[in-house]
């Protein structure tokens, strides 16, 4: 596995990815310190990365909310409060 420094890496970034791309690994260091790996991703996630997607069920609160008939006229008081009297 090449280590490979910070600087170089910015500069030859697109090849880098070509070539983790076709199975290769990278240590990236900066002043000669390794500080992290160049991996290529998985095709698929994991099972453990993915998230169970619930879905969602319509009407499933139909009968349990309750709005008022008259929820959209306009109230004075509020109107009164913006100078919209």
């Amino acid at each position: 596995m090449e280590i490979i420094n910070v600087h170089a890496a910015k500069t030859h970034l697109s090849r880098l990815l070509d070539q983790v791309v076709e199975g290769e690994e990278f240590i990236l260091a900066k002043a000669g310190k390794p500080m992290a790996k160049l991996v290529a991703l998985d095709k698929e996630p994991s099972k453990k990365s993915k998230k169970k997607e619930k879905k969602r069920e319509f009407g499933q609160f139909r009968g349990e909310i309750w709005t008022s008939p008259n929820f959209d006229d306009e109230d004075p008081e509020i109107n009164k409060m913006f100078g919209m009297d």
